[in-house]
């Protein structure tokens, strides 16, 4: 079947065009040098005893889902994946998978945070963390098969709001598959094709964050390196202003309901 989705005007610079395919062959040439450095292992999902990180997350997940949970009142205001970033306007479509990003390229976004504390403070303990967000994916929809960037960065999730037919509510990784269960944290390598089926009539929520794989020594400077680079591109450049005016929309949002509360308090004790 032939993608028809048209690509936004501003993504087909011939400049873009060039940097995004010289940087997939530079990323296919530095893999594997990658794996080599890895000090736990290159499969497709990585056993959770490797990051003892993880716990704090299972052990405070109804917290975390609480915080998700007042999020969720502004949801109309959370931006769709591709007006963060609009190189993933082939995955994300209309506002079906929106995205309430609480670090972005290692950076704390504090107006995000701070509507989600408890969250941001576990998600600051997490070595080497470069983004976070809380994900949620509308009822029935399905982000085709894609791979990640980099090697040198691993993706976990832990759910939150799962849908009651949680099987049909799923992620491929390679040829595994493993349906999101709330208070369940799993981490995998985004580099190995992966796709998300929505397969029911109830929003998905899950809690997703990405930081450094743990590498010896020239594999972290690699990294490092690598993400140095990025960070001159538009690639970085583009998703850091959709985010601050991402910010000032919920912002607003918030400011706004705050002020239709206010009016709609009890009339006699204005009088």
């Amino acid at each position: 079947m032939v993608d028809t989705v048209d690509k936004p005007k501003h993504l087909s610079n011939p400049r873009r065009a060039f940097i995004k395919k010289t940087g997939k062959k530079l990323v296919r040439k530095i893999a594997a040098f990658q794996s080599k450095q890895s000090i736990v292992p290159d499969t497709p999902k990585i056993d959770n005893s490797y990051f003892p990180f993880l716990k704090e997350f299972t052990e405070n997940w109804e917290t975390i889902q609480a915080e998700a949970q007042e999020v969720l009142k502004f949801r109309e205001a959370i931006p769709g994946f591709q007006e963060i970033s609009p190189d993933q306007y082939r995955l994300a479509k209309e506002q079906n998978w929106k995205t309430f990003v609480l670090f972005g390229f290692g950076e704390r976004l504090e107006k995000n945070a701070s509507l989600a504390p408890k969250t941001a403070e576990i998600l600051e303990r997490v070595p080497n963390l470069q983004t976070a967000m809380f994900s949620i994916l509308a009822p029935g929809y399905h982000i085709p098969a894609h791979k990640g960037v980099t090697k040198g960065i691993l993706r976990s999730h832990i759910g939150l709001i799962i849908p009651q037919d949680r099987e049909k509510c799923r992620i491929r990784v390679d040829d595994t598959i493993t349906a999101w269960k709330e208070g369940e944290i799993f981490v995998f390598d985004d580099t190995y094709e992966h796709e998300v089926w929505n397969d029911t009539d109830e929003e998905r929520v899950i809690l997703l964050f990405d930081f450094d794989r743990p590498m010896k020594f020239w594999g972290r400077f690699l990294n490092k390196s690598f993400l140095q680079i990025m960070k001159l591109t538009a690639f970085y450049q583009d998703p850091k202003k959709n985010l601050q005016t991402a910010e000032e929309r919920l912002e607003a949002a918030i400011r706004q309901a705050d002020a239709n509360m206010e009016a709609m308090s009890d009339p006699a004790e204005k009088r």
